[in-house]
C-alpha cells in the first residue's frame, strides 16, 4: 500500500512538472527564446486565479477559460515589444539565445515587482477541488488529478499539433533550421511569435491549475522556471512527449526517494537523475544530437 501511495503521488507530482514545462519547451524549442520570466508568467496567472476566486467568487475553472485569450495577448505583446528587437538584431540563433537570457532576466524583475506591489510577499493559497478521490485503494486530491489529466491532454494536443498538421510541420521546420524554412516560404518570425504566445498560454493554464493545490507567493517564479528547464533539457528540447516522460520520471523519483529513503534527499535525487540523463543522453531522452 505504501508503494502504491508513493507511485500515485509521484505520478501526480510528475503531472504538475509536465504541465509547468510544456510552455517553456515550446518557447525555447521553436522560438529559441530562453524565457527566464516564464515562472513569473505562471505565478501571475496563479495570483489572478487567487484574486478572482477570493474577491469575486469566480471559479478557477472559469479562470482557465479566461486566461486562454489573455495569455495569448500577453505572449504576443511581450514578443512584439520586448523580444522582436532582439530577434531582428541577432546574427544567428546562438546570439538570440544569449540576448533573450538578458532580456527576459530583466522582464522577470519587472513582472515580479508588479506582483509584489499588488499582493505583497506573503504566501497565498485557497481551497478548490480539494476533495479526496479513491484511486487503487488510496486517496488523492481531485485538484492534483485534474493537473495530471490536463498535463497529459495538453501534451498530447501539442504533440498532435506539431506532428499531424501543416502548421505543426512548419513550426518543426523553423525549430530545426529557420534559414531553410524561410527559403521555402515559411514566415519564420510569425510562427516563432505564435509559438511564444502559445507557450505563454500554457504557462497561464499551469499557473491556474497549480494555484488550486500549492501555496505560492510573488517571488516563487524562479522555482518553476528552473524545474521546467530541467524537464525540457531532460526530455529533449522541443520534444513534447519527452517533456512529459521526463517530468513523470522526476516526480516518481522524488516521491519514491522521499517515501523510502529520506525526504531531505529528494532534491539531490532529482539532480542526480538529471545529470545521469545528460551523461548518457546529452541531447535528452528523445532529443537528437546535432551534427
Amino acid at each position: 500500500m505504501q508503494f502504491i501511495d508513493a507511485l500515485l503521488s509521484g505520478l501526480t507530482l510528475g503531472g504538475m512538472y509536465a504541465l509547468v514545462a510544456l510552455g517553456l519547451n515550446l518557447q525555447y524549442g521553436v522560438a529559441r527564446i530562453m524565457n527566464l520570466s516564464y515562472g513569473e508568467m505562471l505565478i501571475a496567472a496563479a495570483v489572478l486565479a487567487y484574486a478572482l476566486f477570493g474577491q469575486l467568487g469566480i471559479s478557477p475553472l472559469l479562470t482557465l477559460v479566461l486566461v486562454l485569450p489573455l495569455g495569448a495577448l500577453v505572449g504576443w505583446a511581450v514578443y512584439q515589444l520586448a523580444l522582436m528587437p532582439l530577434v531582428r538584431r541577432a546574427p544567428n540563433r546562438d546570439a538570440l539565445e544569449a540576448d533573450s537570457l538578458l532580456g527576459t532576466f530583466g522582464l522577470l524583475f519587472i513582472v515580479q515587482g508588479v506582483m509584489l506591489v499588488l499582493v505583497g510577499g506573503s504566501y497565498l493559497s485557497y481551497s478548490f477541488l480539494s476533495v479526496p478521490v479513491a484511486v487503487l485503494g488510496t486517496t488523492l486530491a481531485a485538484n492534483r488529478l485534474l493537473a495530471l489529466a490536463m498535463a497529459l491532454v495538453l501534451g498530447l494536443a501539442v504533440w498532435l499539433l506539431l506532428t499531424r498538421t501543416r502548421v505543426g510541420t512548419a513550426i518543426r521546420a523553423v525549430s530545426v533550421d529557420p534559414v531553410s524554412a524561410q527559403l521555402v516560404g515559411i514566415d519564420v518570425q510569425r510562427l516563432a511569435m505564435a509559438a511564444f504566445a502559445l507557450g505563454t498560454v500554457l504557462a497561464a493554464v499551469a499557473g491556474v491549475l497549480v494555484s488550486m493545490f500549492l501555496t505560492f507567493n510573488a517571488s516563487m517564479g524562479v522555482v518553476f522556471t528552473m524545474k521546467a528547464l530541467i524537464v525540457v533539457i531532460m526530455g529533449g528540447i522541443g520534444n513534447m512527449a519527452g517533456a512529459v516522460v521526463a517530468a513523470l520520471m522526476l516526480g516518481l523519483v522524488e516521491s519514491l526517494v522521499g517515501t523510502f529513503v529520506d525526504p531531505g534527499l529528494t532534491l539531490a535525487a532529482n539532480y542526480a537523475l538529471f545529470l545521469a540523463v545528460l551523461l548518457f543522453k546529452p541531447a535528452g531522452l528523445f532529443g537528437k544530437v546535432q551534427r
